[in-house]
């Protein structure tokens, strides 16, 4: 079976071109996606949820920090120091964007 746009037209450019090239990377887009789900989140917190190191998060973090997509706060809670991590509208823009453009390739789900 061949498949052809219908009467030869052209539809417009492949969902692809929507995929945001800094959620490439599976950790980046768990630490988003994470992030979409609340309005902030203790380092911590997303370092278990994503299952990796500090280092790990801390190095995602700051790439998407760079980009504008993730506020990081520095506080403390008594005595101890503390990192809240915060998706910022350009970051949940992205995200959106993303998801649109995975779910135009991959079809509805059976």
């Amino acid at each position: 079976m061949t498949a052809e746009p219908e009467g030869g037209a052209v539809r417009g450019p492949h969902p692809r071109h929507g995929l945001e090239p800094l959620l490439a990377s599976a950790v980046r887009l768990s630490v988003v996606a994470a992030l979409a789900a609340v309005e902030k989140a203790e380092f911590g917190y997303v370092r278990d949820l994503v299952e990796i190191t500090d280092s790990a998060l801390s190095k995602q973090v700051s790439r998407l920090e760079e980009a504008g997509w993730v506020a990081v706060e520095k506080g403390q809670v008594g005595r101890r120091p503390r990192t809240w991590l915060r998706l910022t509208g350009e970051g949940r823009a992205a995200y959106r964007r993303h998801r649109v453009a995975l779910r135009a390739i991959a079809g509805p789900l059976d």
